[in-house]
């Protein structure tokens, strides 16, 4: 799919410029005592709470911000909703597509303390991010634990989802007085009534040039990828026919500059390999043009529907890991025949355990004239019942 005229275009700079990219201490040229916001920050939709410099050592729960000077830390009032989850745990399942075309993977983190030391090596500041990228995973300098700056590679891109919060008041600064290259701040679709006014829906890209960010429309980490593409595909229940053909564009643009195809990926490779012998030898089977035709229309559909089965088999297992269920799932090709997308998930945020995941799979299977109406009804009664939806074929 060809780039769209009006994007703007930005130069990629290397990302393994470590001088550049670790910010300060020894990795970079400023010291940690001026690694300053140029404002106080502010965390509009949160609350503060006491958290000492000993208990922060411990700590293994979720917040926005946190400061050694005053001891506090901050966390949103709102508690934890896929709403708010979805859009930063959708670029992991993306950035796997672009990944597999590009030749050359691509991994996210989720949230990662982003860890300020003072000059005595003490924990200064933290910030958690929602998630975090980085496009070359095997040449960066990577935490076991939280990322300190000065000593460990950043992300490429930092993910910030403003469901109920404002980033421009207090988070936004210091992303850009500590270094991080490319930071976006996505509003997710659905709204919520504590959202700050003014917000409306949609991305925001935010580029370090020199010691300031700037916005643009375009990703300079994912060249080509805009902001309006991003935000639809990370919002959007599962990757629409748009999406994927942006994904390829953008994963072949990434190859291309790298050196990479899509057969440089294991089982994109293999996955390609045999639609083409499955073409082949149909067509030579036949020894007619139109049994050479009909040969690679079928290998080519056999290629589609494996393909089908390993995107989903993604965002299954991260969807089922974000809702605290286990995901040792894999379906094949087989399971999912006679299921639209749609189906899939809403047996996903439907489901109770991964057993009840599979028996709404079947029970749509079994029940292809069941309109999406009539079993949500019917959902709802059996849910409240305390029941799954079928029992009976477990």
């Amino acid at each position: 799919m060809p780039r769209p005229a009006d994007v703007e275009t930005v130069p990629y700079d290397s990302q393994y410029d470590q001088s550049a990219r670790r910010g300060g201490g020894a990795g970079g040229g400023r010291p940690a005592s001026s690694i300053r916001p140029s404002a106080e920050p502010e965390f509009p939709g949160c609350r503060p709470f006491r958290l000492t410099k000993e208990d922060v050592e411990a700590f293994e729960g979720r917040f926005e911000y946190w400061s050694a000077d005053t001891e506090t830390a901050w966390k949103m009032c709102e508690p934890t909703s896929r709403t708010h989850e979805q859009p930063s745990q959708r670029l992991a399942a993306l950035g796997q597509v672009i990944a597999a075309v590009r030749g050359a993977p691509i991994e996210c983190y989720g949230s990662m303390d982003l860890i300020l030391r003072n000059e005595r090596g003490e924990k200064w500041r933290i910030l958690q991010a929602d998630q975090v990228a980085y496009l070359y995973p095997g040449r960066a300098r990577l935490p076991v634990h939280g990322l300190v700056i000065g000593e460990h590679d950043l992300p490429d891109v930092v993910v910030e989802v403003d469901h109920t919060t404002d980033v421009r008041r207090g988070k936004l600064g210091l992303y850009e007085a500590w270094g991080f290259p490319e930071v976006w701040v996505d509003i997710p679709d659905q709204t919520a009534p504590s959202r700050p006014a003014g917000r409306t829906p949609g991305l925001a890209i935010h580029l370090l040039d020199g010691d300031r960010f700037r916005t643009t429309n375009v990703s300079r980490a994912f060249p080509g990828w805009t902001a309006a593409e991003i935000h639809a595909a990370m919002n959007e229940r599962l990757p629409s026919a748009a999406t994927t053909r942006v994904l390829e564009r953008v994963g072949r643009t990434l190859g291309a500059r790298d050196g990479t195809c899509p057969d440089d990926t294991p089982w994109l490779r293999r996955q390609r390999a045999e639609g083409r012998a499955a073409g082949h030898a149909e067509g030579r089977a036949t020894g007619h043009v139109e049994g050479r035709t009909a040969g690679h229309a079928e290998g080519r559909l056999e290629g589609f529907v494996e393909g089908r089965a390993e995107l989903l088999n993604v965002v299954v297992r991260r969807t089922l890991a974000s809702r605290g269920i286990s995901n040792d799932v894999t379906l094949d090709p087989a399971d999912l025949a006679g299921l639209t997308d749609e189906h899939v998930m809403d047996a996903l945020l439907e489901c109770r355990d991964t057993a009840d995941f599979r028996a709404r799979l079947r029970y749509r299977r079994r029940r292809p004239g069941c309109s999406l109406t009539d079993r949500a009804s019917r959902s709802s009664t059996e849910r409240g019942r305390g029941r799954p939806l079928d029992p009976g074929v477990r």
